[in-house]
């Protein structure tokens, strides 16, 4: 190899790099505005992999538009290409590094995963110990700190939010911003999933068991709560808002709702369903929604 192809591919190698660092970097404003501290560690590693995923785009690519235009040969050339093989350096190349980088990102995703620190179906993860193994080392629990708790309900089709200390229910999870958050979630019939795009986190909620989750919204505002799960006939319709707020407008809200009698949430899906118009003109065979939740904060439309 000499020296002209040395500095040629040297060249193409640190445009890669650049090309690759932008597209990276670009990738920030492809997602909603970061809502949670969970949110910046999932937007890192999204990054990372858009940066590598396009130095390997552009590179293969570039070789390919190389060897078209620079290694054709004439239309009536039908001799046989250059034998290549045995070559052991190029088989240890082009295996290593896959592999390295494959190990890297698994490191990588595993470490973004225990830093964002959520719970989920911890009693599915953790199996107890078997008879004749040995028995699973974890690491210490970390230190305790003040956690907002809220009961979120799942039911066909609709959410709402039980917060433990005041007894109130609302049809709108209401958060305070900067706190760590922890929700207890439960499902009455089938799999939902709750998932918040703007806190890039989402966690399936299974029938008749408790899912613990945790997070740290960090930005005020009203972001959109969706059923990741398909969930049945209404399942697009089974959202909510999650409003963000201070801590001082969260505890003045917590007082108003406290002071308001529970009366029946707005449900879509079931208005919908006991509309006997909408029944006279036929319709479609479905699952009866559940009845609304009685609610003391009806949701913010």
């Amino acid at each position: 190899m000499n020296l002209k192809t040395i500095v040629g591919i040297g060249v193409y190698v640190a445009v890669l790099i650049a090309a690759s660092i932008w597209v990276g970097q670009q990738a920030y404003g492809w997602l909603p505005p970061q809502a949670s501290a969970e949110s910046m560690l999932i937007d890192d590693l999204f990054s990372l992999f858009s940066a590598i995923g396009t130095f390997i785009l552009l590179g293969i690519t570039g070789l390919v538009l190389y060897t078209v235009f620079t290694q054709s040969v004439s239309r009536f050339d039908t001799s046989d290409g250059p034998h290549m093989e045995g070559n052991v350096k190029l088989e240890i190349f082009w295996t290593a590094v896959p592999l390295l980088l494959v190990f890297f990102l698994a490191a990588y995703s595993y470490q973004t995963y225990q830093q964002m620190a959520v719970r989920g179906p911890m009693d599915l993860v953790h199996l107890h110990h078997m008879p004749g193994t040995t028995p699973t080392a974890y690491a210490a629990d970390l230190e305790p700190e003040p956690v907002e708790e809220v009961e979120v309900y799942a039911k066909q089709w609709a959410w709402s939010f039980r917060y433990p200390d005041t007894g109130v229910v609302s049809a709108d999870l209401h958060l305070p911003v900067n706190k760590r958050v922890r929700l207890l979630m439960t499902a009455d019939d089938v799999i939902h999933g709750f998932y918040v795009p703007a806190f890039r986190l989402k966690q399936d909620i299974l029938p008749k068991r408790t899912t613990e989750f945790e997070f740290t919204p960090v930005r005020e505002g009203i972001y959109r709560l969706n059923d990741s799960q398909f969930s049945g006939t209404y399942f697009a319709i089974m959202t909510a808002n999650v409003v963000v707020e201070s801590p001082d407008s969260y505890r003045q809200w917590l007082a108003r709702a406290a002071a308001q009698p529970a009366v029946p949430a707005e449900n879509p899906a079931y208005s919908e369903y006991t509309n006997k118009r909408l029944k006279r003109f036929g319709g479609w065979k479905t699952i009866a929604p559940a009845p609304p939740p009685l609610v003391n904060a009806l949701a913010e439309r």
